[in-house]
């Protein structure tokens, strides 16, 4: 099952006690870095997160707060013996700043990969550096700049039913072929199917990420039924509402509304103000909008 863990929850600029935001997701033994903030190394390492395993990091948008930490973090994996190729994702607006920011780095033990994302229209494809099952996903989101919220759909095999594969006297050195989803074929000519030994298909495992943006309804749909939720909430004043509507950002209350709406199982809310010290101040009122709400604080962690 993937492991989460927010690194940090601040947006803007770094506190004493608050990094930026940055959020880690890992399966199997690797992961995804998404934002990249100024001393995400050090946030990192305060959620005792092993940064080697970092296999592919998404960019929501080219803001300070969310790409400065770039140069640190590769030096860091740098200096931790990387040696395997790192992809970097980010909206195709976003490739300047970020090549300039690795450009700092001098000569790296590693290649950077940057990879760029359509920031006008949706779409897909497979993490295979991570699992052939995982599928990131992204939405153009409404920011000052081009900004794109990422969904993270982790498709799982069907449980494995050795009585049924006893059965059919396979013998155990083709279980796993066949718990990977490829038919085998036995002996006596016979041809197995994975469904003759598996049980039913199981629900896949949903992360969605947005940050930065105006409560648009898109984001009802593109975080629909997802396992977390992890959405900015830089204020919890609505006396802020205006003000957030200007800077193309959103309220804790709208988060709320947004994942009531999309029926998600749970949210996490992040990228909160400097200027907002005690966002715990408002659960009371938040979860009368969404019981299942988070005001997450640094080093936030969760295995789905």
């Amino acid at each position: 099952m993937p492991d989460i863990c927010l690194a940090g929850t601040g947006g803007m600029l770094p506190l004493k006690d608050r990094f930026l935001t940055g959020c880690f997701l890992e399966y199997s033994g690797k992961a995804i870095l998404i934002d990249c903030g100024e001393g995400m190394q050090v946030a990192l390492a305060a959620a005792d997160i092993k940064i080697n395993r970092i296999e592919m990091i998404l960019i929501t948008h080219n803001h300070a707060d969310h790409v400065t930490g770039l140069p640190g973090l590769l030096l860091s994996m740098g200096n931790c013996s990387r040696e395997e190729p790192l992809d970097i994702y980010m909206p195709e607006g976003a490739e300047r700043v970020v090549r300039s920011l690795i450009s700092v780095c001098g000569r790296l033990p590693f290649e950077v990969r940057l990879n760029t994302l359509p920031d006008k229209e949706a779409v897909s494809f497979t993490a295979d550096k991570i699992d052939p099952m995982l599928t990131v996903s992204t939405l153009p989101v409404k920011h000052s700049v081009k900004c794109l919220g990422y969904s993270l759909m982790l498709e799982k095999k069907p449980v494995f039913q050795p009585e049924k594969a006893k059965e059919l006297d396979i013998p155990v050195k083709l279980w796993r072929v066949l718990h990977a989803g490829e038919a085998v074929t036995l002996d006596d000519g016979r041809i197995i199917q994975p469904d003759e030994v598996t049980g039913d298909k199981r629900p896949p495992v949903k992360v969605t990420y947005v940050t930065d943006t105006l409560p648009i309804c898109e984001i009802v749909g593109f975080a629909k039924d997802a396992d977390l939720f992890i959405c900015e909430g830089m204020y919890g004043d609505k006396d802020k509402k205006q003000s957030m509507n200007e800077k193309g950002h959103m309220l804790m209350q709208d988060a709320c509304r947004l994942a009531a709406e999309a029926g998600v199982k749970r949210m996490w809310l992040t990228h909160y103000s400097p200027a907002e010290k005690h966002p715990e101040n408002f659960e009371n009122e938040l979860k009368k909008l969404f019981p299942e709400v988070l005001i997450s604080k640094d080093g936030e962690k969760i295995t789905l």
